[in-house]
């Protein structure tokens, strides 16, 4: 199976760094009017996904989700996490901490589509 979301090892690197602080973790991609379509990265239990949220997977031990609009765009596509020189989104953990989460997408073939995990919601 191909899984929907991966993760760089810079990014595996600083969600050890973040659980270290803060605990479990889960990330939300946002298509929302503040940060815009960033990862953002909340403590398990402060952000409860809606009904309309799909669960990716799981990168570095956290679950992933985006919404079903959202999914609408990227469900052909494998997102991979990663770090960058930054900020962070307002409201996730990484804000401040001089980096910050972001996605890339990599369209997928109909080949690989056969192949990917499932989704789950919730």
């Amino acid at each position: 199976m191909i899984p929907r979301i991966v993760a760089t090892e810079s990014a595996l690197a600083f969600i050890d760094e973040l659980r270290a602080e803060f605990g479990p973790l889960m990330f939300l991609l946002s298509g929302g009017c503040c940060d815009g379509s960033v990862p953002n990265c909340y403590k398990v239990g402060e952000v409860t996904p809606g009904q309309t949220m799909l669960c990716l997977g799981q990168v570095g031990g956290a679950e992933f989700w985006l919404g079903h609009q959202e999914f609408q765009y990227y469900g052909s596509s494998q997102l991979t996490l990663d770090v960058q020189p930054g900020g962070g989104g307002d409201f996730s953990l990484d804000c401040g901490k001089g980096r910050a989460f972001f996605t890339r997408s990599r369209l997928l073939s109909d080949a690989e589509i056969a192949e990917l995990e499932p989704i789950s919601g919730i």
